[in-house]
């Protein structure tokens, strides 16, 4: 018999702001996207909100040793364990299995630009001259970018979460596995609680020039997603960010006396060749149960030729209300399928449609019993989820 899967905890640092409640608030009080289009321009990025690193990470070395993605992802992690009543429990934080998704890192662009200059000014060795900057300009802890899992490190020594630990790479996907392992090992009596999420810096030249390589990033005057086919470049505005959620067993947090903000239901996740989504989709939909939602939370990256698909897929549900959380705090990457969830949850605990993020799109006025959240990764990683009013007995 499978358990049932709980969220108790969620914490959101995006550029919405920095918690549960200023989010909530960005997402229903009609306010516009903070959007910085003067740093990076012509790419407008969505930046990181100012924060008060010493509320969830002490200033002694934890804070200096740490990259902005990095600070990220454990701030917002102390809050959802905050947020669950978790925090300082070393009982529960002792037991607690974490799931991080996560990228390679931040690269040193000041190392990239001293090798790039070098071999510009007429230094042909190159392959010495990587391995002198290697030992002699990087902290021990980089190899031009960042150990991956030195999220969930800095996580364990910050918050003592010391239960088993993972961390999944790939992008989107990631952030999707990352997910659905949570839930499904919460499913199968293998974890009673897990601390799942992931963080992503837009504020930095390499993560926008990835991007840009392929062609992915918006250009000029900040435009919502439904309207980025019109205006220049491929459509995804970058966002910077950290979102992780508690899950739990509906059991052991009934026992501990834990608020629970609703109900997650398997996760569905594939990926596979482009000629093949929309079939995928369909498939994905069945297995989650989207059908059986009131609205639909998106994880749209933007990125031009997959929201046409997610469009395309969308019309299974004309009747339902759609809203992409790129519109608010842009692109998260590994955590933008966490951050939709995050914000399906929140509409289910405050019972409360999340409000039109688009000037064209349909109000819900019904407070919502189940919320389907829907994601599309910028290249590839399809993923659905049902969000929905935790059973009484829970």
């Amino acid at each position: 018999m499978a358990h049932s899967a709980v969220i108790t905890g969620i914490g959101i640092v995006t550029a919405m702001g920095v918690g549960i409640e200023a989010s909530w608030r960005a997402l229903t009080d009609g306010s516009a996207a903070v959007v910085d289009t003067d740093r990076f321009a012509p790419y407008p990025v969505h930046p990181a909100p100012e924060i008060d690193w010493s509320e969830q990470i002490p200033k002694r070395g934890d804070q200096r040793q740490m990259e902005a993605w990095q600070r990220l992802g454990t701030y917002a992690a102390g809050l959802a364990l905050d947020d669950a009543g978790i925090k300082g429990d070393e009982t529960l934080t002792g037991t607690m299995d974490m799931i991080v998704a996560a990228a390679g890192g931040e690269r040193d662009v000041s190392v990239d630009t001293m090798i790039l200059g070098e071999a510009a000014a007429g230094r042909s060795d190159t392959g010495v001259l990587i391995n002198e900057k290697l030992t002699t300009e990087l902290r021990p802890t980089l190899f031009l970018a960042q150990l991956s899992n030195l999220l969930a490190g800095n996580i364990s020594i910050v918050h003592k979460v010391t239960g088993s630990s993972r961390t999944f790479m790939g992008e989107e996907g990631a952030g999707m596995s990352a997910v659905q392992t949570a839930v499904a090992r919460i499913r199968a009596g293998q974890s009673t609680h897990v601390l799942v999420g992931a963080a992503f810096n837009a504020e930095h030249p390499d993560m926008l020039l990835g991007y840009e390589m392929n062609g992915h990033l918006a250009r000029g005057p900040f435009r919502p997603v439904a309207e980025r086919a019109s205006g220049e470049g491929g459509g995804l505005v970058a966002g910077s960010g950290g979102v992780f959620l508690v899950i739990e067993e509906a059991g052991h947090a009934k026992a501990r006396g834990a608020t629970i903000h609703a109900a997650i239901g398997p996760v569905a996740v594939d990926a596979g060749e482009a000629d093949g989504t929309q079939a995928r989709l369909e498939s994905l939909a069945v297995e989650a149960g989207i059908d059986e939602a009131d609205m639909i939370v998106s994880a749209n990256s933007g990125a031009l030729a997959r929201s046409a698909v997610e469009k395309s897929a969308a019309a299974r549900w004309p009747e339902k209300s759609v809203r992409a959380i790129a519109n608010k705090t842009g692109h998260l990457r590994e955590a933008q399928f966490p951050l939709a969830i995050a914000v399906a949850a929140l509409s289910i605990a405050k019972g409360q449609p999340v409000a039109p993020l688009e000037s064209a799109e349909a109000p819900a006025n019904d407070a919502p019993g189940a919320i389907g959240v829907i994601a599309l990764g910028h290249q590839t990683a399809e993923a659905m989820v049902r969000v929905a009013t935790p059973e009484p007995t829970q």
